[in-house]
């Protein structure tokens, strides 16, 4: 019975039904959620760094695909070929995001699970005028930013912008990366910091204050997001 249920949540169709209902709730959320900018003028600053890598912590996905409120923001997100990935990568497209299938950083090790081929596609997407969404944490150490994104951006030649978009009402599972299910009729914020930029020469010592930089920047994003809902606690977790 058990590897029945398993099989019937792996079907395409059942992903598909998946992948749509939860772009729905979503938009349910968005659109019931006050949502508030830090800075007020954030977008400003954002276009002109266009096409960027926009970088976030594992388990804050979902609402992402609502920092593209424009047509003209072109935007594909890095999304898991794990089983678990497909509807995410469903309810992405549904919401008008692009999707690149493959796994973002192991420690470097991006042979892994497609991932010489998803960088690939992230450098070329950039080249061609695309903004790109990834999680900036490497998988199972949940907020250590990983070199991935780092390496990312010196090979593109594209900022990085780190960013943190919460709700107050959300439910937090107890899983490695605390998933968070956002909840609708609450308040929001989207807390963008300062970019980072990787020089082209960039060394491994030059690579590793830029990663330790990255994290600093998302954990004072999540952090400045959560009090601005009057959540404060939320974002030391």
């Amino acid at each position: 019975m058990k590897r029945f249920f398993r099989d019937l949540l792996r079907s395409p169709w059942v992903q598909r039904a998946l992948g749509v209902l939860a772009a729905e709730y979503l938009r349910l959320v968005w659109r019931t959620t006050r949502f508030g900018y830090d800075p007020a003028n954030v977008y400003d600053l954002v276009e002109p760094a266009q096409p960027a890598i926009f970088a976030f912590w594992h388990g804050q996905h979902f609402m992402t695909p609502f920092i593209k409120t424009k047509d003209s923001h072109r935007a594909k997100v890095l999304i898991s070929r794990h089983r678990d990935g497909e509807f995410n990568a469903i309810a992405a497209e549904r919401l008008g995001i692009g999707t690149i299938r493959g796994s973002g950083d192991h420690g470097g090790a991006f042979h892994r699970k497609g991932g010489v081929g998803a960088f690939r596609e992230m450098v070329q997407a950039l080249g061609e005028g695309w903004n790109v969404a990834t999680t900036a944490d490497v998988p199972k150490r949940s907020r250590v930013a990983g070199l991935g994104v780092i390496m990312l951006a010196r090979e593109s030649g594209r900022p990085i912008l780190p960013f943190a978009m919460v709700t107050s009402r959300f439910i937090r599972l107890k899983n490695w990366d605390s998933t968070t299910i956002n909840l609708p009729f609450g308040r929001g914020a989207v807390v963008g910091i300062d970019a980072v930029i990787v020089p082209p020469d960039a060394d491994a010592e030059t690579m590793e204050r830029l990663r330790q930089q990255v994290e600093t920047y998302l954990n004072e994003a999540t952090r400045r997001a959560y009090a601005q809902v009057g959540r404060p606690e939320a974002g030391l977790g």
